[in-house]
């Protein structure tokens, strides 16, 4: 059994976002390459995203803080804290309206 704070953790990778010229930083909280199920906690500083990318299985966006901007071809999902957006099939992409910091779950597909 692990135990993890991710209001924690959030914190300390807001502080990396806001120093990266990506404005983005992650870190995997379990699983891994090596396991179907993984889930990351990625923050992004407001304006900032992850640019279009296919999903690599079911996936979800769980947002903890901030506000941020799920887009799938012509539509958008808007998501604040505590919102749970389910991830399209295909090319998508996510943009941080504000300092931001989701938990991405993949059930990686076979």
């Amino acid at each position: 059994m692990q135990k993890k704070s991710l209001t924690a953790l959030a914190r300390e990778q807001l502080k990396n976002a806001v120093r990266a010229s990506s404005g983005r930083s992650a870190e995997t909280v379990y699983g891994g390459h090596e396991h179907t199920l993984r889930q990351t906690l990625i923050t992004l500083v407001a304006g900032r995203g992850l640019a279009d990318h296919d999903n690599p299985g079911e996936a979800t966006v769980y947002v903890l803080h901030g506000h941020v901007r799920l887009d799938w071809d012509t539509v958008s999902w808007e998501g604040l804290p505590g919102d749970l957006l389910t991830v399209p099939n295909g090319t998508h992409a996510l943009q941080a309206v504000d300092d931001s910091t989701v938990l991405l779950t993949v059930a990686k597909l076979p």
